[in-house]
């Protein structure tokens, strides 16, 4: 039983599987396109609202190296992506790596985990989109009915129409194909961009250098089980990480790296891509570099505009302007935001269809799930189903509920595909490999290192919560996909055929 659970589905078989008409993609993205995916799920909220709450709390006007660092550490695990990615480029991303090195029980926590984080992280962009809609309505006189708006901090029961209206639209968009999608995308995230280029040579007009003294402010202590919710490193060592000094530019970088939560998504387009072992690398890698670069500019910007222990924790960008005298590019970043959300919404909806989609090919969920459209060559059964079932929850369930399991598996993730390269780098060496992560095992192990670190501290109950997840992934995994999965089938073929004796021979 145990060799059943960890058997491997060879690089080759996989690349095979994508040929099948009936369960084939269309190739129909470059280099470009990758990229431009890339920054259009990595820019988010994550550059308008964390700058000020990590800044004011953690690291100061040090906010810029956190960014770096966590920068460096997701750069780590995207070296790792880039070589998987270009080996085998199959729909499914760290679910299909680990399947390829790690074996099917691996490959099912993997990709249980990750249908999880897509579809919540779907939902809490859609219900952010919402309120930066209801905000500009507002701005504009138009007020949305407290039955249909966001319900964040509202005492009235209600559906969030337009949450729930953004992901169906973005749903059919999906369906019709990868090419429009990115066409869309291409256009949505030159938009937002514009409005953070904007900002940064606006607001270098606006710094005053004493709002950089001290850059890193004195270290002060937390004082243990202070927080509600304790980091699980806390809980395990007894203390809790440091506020501001060297400590709190860590700690500030187990936050911000969830602004950079988006480029591994760009893997799970592997498939639809016309030249992977050349592109894959390519789109990974240069999103992530534009997107640090960004962030980093638009840290330094903001905390010279206004001095940290001062910036707002909700809106840092739009209050920084506002607290220099120029109130209208609060409205011209509310927009920007607005707009930028519609392209990761997109673009995590993707990611997770495509995750679901491969699982089903390999028969681990419903193999009904893995035929594609016969004009459009997009796997629309799940895309219908996922994008139906996450405006739903968009609609009902408040923010904070929804955030609350965002981001662990992200971070699983990591630790799994740099664990997967130095694997299959022993088993397969033969294997072409278009791009390599250099000096292996050196960058892998450091990314599994970096990812653990930024794991423990995370908040306890997020593990908890983690745990309860994947413990129900394991009862599906045994009730159904381990039964249904075509590898085992295949195994079990291979194994009749020859234990069968031919014909005319006595048993």
């Amino acid at each position: 039983m145990s060799s059943s659970l960890f058997r491997t589905k060879r690089v080759e078989q996989s690349i095979l599987d994508t040929e099948e008409p009936e369960h084939a993609l269309k190739k129909s993205l470059s280099a470009l396109d990758l990229t431009v995916f890339g920054v259009g799920v990595i820019i988010g909220t994550g550059i308008f609202v964390l700058t000020g709450t990590v800044a004011k709390n953690n690291a100061g006007p040090a906010v810029a190296l956190a960014f770096v660092a966590a920068g460096v550490a997701c750069a780590l695990a995207a070296l790792c992506y880039a070589e998987f990615a270009s080996t085998v480029p199959v729909a499914g991303s760290a679910y299909t790596f680990s399947y390829a090195s790690l074996g099917e029980l691996p490959a099912w926590i993997i990709g249980w985990d990750l249908v999880l984080e897509f579809a919540l992280g779907t939902a809490v962009v859609a219900v952010g989109w919402s309120g930066y809609i209801q905000s500009l309505m507002d701005n504009a006189g138009w007020e949305m009915p407290a039955a249909l708006g966001s319900r964040e901090g509202s005492d009235v029961f209600g559906f969030d129409i337009l949450a729930a209206a953004l992901v169906l639209v973005l749903t059919a968009i999906l369906v019709v194909g990868m090419k429009l999608s990115a066409r869309i995308t291409s256009i949505v995230v030159a938009i937002k961009v514009t409005v953070v280029l904007v900002v940064i040579i606006a607001g270098a007009f606006l710094i005053d250098g004493d709002n950089y003294d001290p850059f890193i402010p004195k270290q002060k202590a937390v004082e243990a089980g202070e927080s509600l919710q304790a980091p699980l490193i806390q809980l395990m060592f007894g203390w809790a990480p440091s506020n501001f000094g060297v400590m709190g530019i860590f700690t500030a970088a187990s936050v911000v790296f969830f602004a950079f939560i988006g480029f591994d998504v760009v893997a799970t387009a592997a498939e639809e891509t016309k030249n992977p072992q050349r592109d894959m690398p390519r789109g990974i890698l240069g999103s992530l570099l534009i997107c640090t670069t960004l962030y980093v500019a638009v840290s330094i910007v903001v905390t010279g505009m206004q001095h940290y222990s001062r910036l707002s924790v909700d809106a840092p960008l739009a209050d920084a302007f506002k607290a220099t005298g120029h109130p209208w590019y609060a409205g011209f970043i509310s927009f920007g935001a607005a707009v930028g959300l519609t392209t990761v919404c997109m673009i995590l909806l993707l990611g997770q269809t495509r995750v679901f989609f491969a699982m089903s090919r390999d028969g681990l969920l419903p193999r009904f799930f893995s035929h594609v459209h016969p004009k459009f060559k997009t796997p629309h059964r799940p895309t219908i189903l996922l994008g139906v079932v996450i405006a739903i929850l968009a609609g009902f369930t408040p923010l904070t509920e929804l955030a609350a399991l965002v981001n662990i598996g992200t971070l699983f993730a990591f630790v799994v595909v740099a664990i997967g390269v130095i694997i299959l780098r022993r088993t397969r060496p033969d294997l072409h490999r278009a791009f390599r992560t250099p000096w292996v095992p050196v960058i892998p192990i450091l990314s599994v290192c970096a990812s653990l670190w930024l794991m423990i501290n995370l908040p306890a109950e997020t593990w908890v919560r983690f745990a309860i997840w994947m413990a129900a992934g394991f009862f599906v995994y045994f009730l159904y996909g381990r039964s249904h999965s075509r590898l085992g089938r295949h195994e079990e073929t291979t194994v009749g055929e020859v234990t069968q004796p031919p014909k005319g021979d006595s048993a």
